[in-house]
């Protein structure tokens, strides 16, 4: 997909990045394309495990309100841990009047889940739960697929993904909304989750074991959540090893009872998250999901998109 030169703004509001040298193929893929990449010298900021001070991650977000031009993208160098730390001190109102129906898309996934959400809840503020610089555009070979859906969902006002999940028949339609796993258990309860009605949530992780998913997605239930929605979307669970103790409870299981207890349709399948492949999700959107047997249609349409406007100069 060929897309215009682009302002790309780095941030790095969670773990230490561990593979400089990824990090810099990211970069100069990126730039190799036509793009403008600033805020680099993030790359080798560390602090503990993480990617500086408490106070440096959090001015990588909140002075996002105080540049003077805006980028078009803003980019996470990486997941990790952390972000969790800058959640009571972020300037939501700031980034809200700053920010808030700009044509700036802020991407990444993972960790930066914790921030996408808490931003969507207190600022009303749309993000993108898709790729970052080091593990996806800095891998050794890049995905066409990541990069076609990151590029299509951040210019298309509206557009489709489709996949093949276990046959049954649904149409229903709400907002769009969550990420990874992990991160939105762990807000349940404080000022960061958003209150979605109606929402159809997707969610992803990596490392984790199919009972701690299903521990995640009871806890999503009996806290109410999953009864304010219209549908569960996977995507990808990576990195998890089963062994003869398990006994046959894989993903299948957890699916099957999570879909039992909570009556919701859930769709399996959808190329999202820590995987090779990922599509580009934005958070907060109107959504319209369709399964007719074993052919799914996700329908996306009401976010800001950075348009058809070249580089700025």
């Amino acid at each position: 997909m060929t897309v215009s030169p682009r302002n790309i703004h780095l941030i790095a509001p969670s773990g230490f990045c561990h593979n400089p040298d990824a990090a810099q193929r990211g970069i100069d893929r990126l730039r190799a394309d036509g793009h403008r990449v600033t805020h680099t010298d993030i790359i080798s900021r560390r602090e503990q495990r993480f990617a500086g001070s408490d106070s440096q991650r959090l001015a990588d977000v909140n002075d996002l309100a105080r540049l003077e031009t805006l980028p078009d993208i803003v980019l996470a160098v990486r997941g990790g841990y952390g972000a969790s730390r800058l959640l009571p001190n972020l300037d939501y109102k700031s980034l809200a009047d700053r920010l808030c129906g700009r044509p700036v898309a802020l991407c990444g996934h993972s960790d930066f889940t914790a921030i996408q959400l808490a931003l969507l809840a207190q600022a009303g503020l749309q993000s993108f739960s898709g790729p970052m610089l080091t593990g996806n555009f800095g891998t050794e070979t890049l995905s066409d697929f990541t990069l076609d859906n990151f590029w299509l969902a951040l210019t298309s006002t509206q557009f489709t993904l489709r996949w093949q999940t276990t046959p049954q028949q649904l149409s229903t339609s709400g907002t769009l909304w969550g990420g990874n796993l992990a991160m939105i258990a762990s807000l349940i309860g404080t000022p960061w989750l958003p209150d979605i009605r109606d929402g159809i949530l997707v969610i992803e992780d990596v490392n984790e074991h199919p009972f701690r998913v299903e521990r995640m997605l009871l806890q999503l239930l009996e806290s109410g959540i999953l009864a304010r929605q219209k549908a569960i979307v996977t995507g990808s669970f990576t990195g998890n090893t089963l062994s003869d103790y398990d006994n046959g409870y894989d993903f299948s299981s957890v699916w099957e009872l999570i879909a039992q207890r909570s009556g919701l349709p859930l769709v399996t399948g959808l190329d999202f998250g820590h995987g090779h492949d990922t599509v580009t999700l934005p958070l907060g959107a109107r959504a319209e999901l369709n399964v007719n047997g074993s052919d799914a249609a996700l329908a996306i349409s009401g976010h800001t998109t950075i348009g058809s406007a070249p580089l700025s100069q």
